[in-house]
């Protein structure tokens, strides 16, 4: 059974009734298509990860980490989501330095 590839992929464009059709075929023919965000299922990998206790993460555990963190850090940057974060952050160091004499 030879399947073709989803209009994604090929780069076509097709109207959105015919994309609900696709994906109801692909379905009844047993084959699922999962979309994942990449930034939601880092931010998991991220808290699952920072939620064990410090004492049991390896020098190169720590290190993957903070890899993990900063690829988040990439994918979220240029979201609105992103655009928020470096807003609070700019705001909040304003103020911090500004605070001080």
């Amino acid at each position: 059974m030879q399947h073709e590839l989803p209009p994604t992929v090929t780069g076509q464009t097709l109207p959105a009734t015919a994309l609900d059709l696709r994906s109801q075929a692909l379905v009844r023919e047993g084959l699922f298509v999962l979309t994942i965000n990449v930034a939601v299922l880092l931010a998991v990998i991220i808290v699952v990860r920072l939620g064990r206790r410090t004492e049991a993460r390896s020098r190169n555990d720590e290190k993957l980490t903070v890899f993990i963190v900063l690829a988040f850090g990439v994918v979220v940057a240029p979201t609105a989501f992103g655009q928020g974060v470096l807003d609070v952050v700019t705001q909040l160091a304003t103020r911090v330095s500004e605070a001080r004499p």
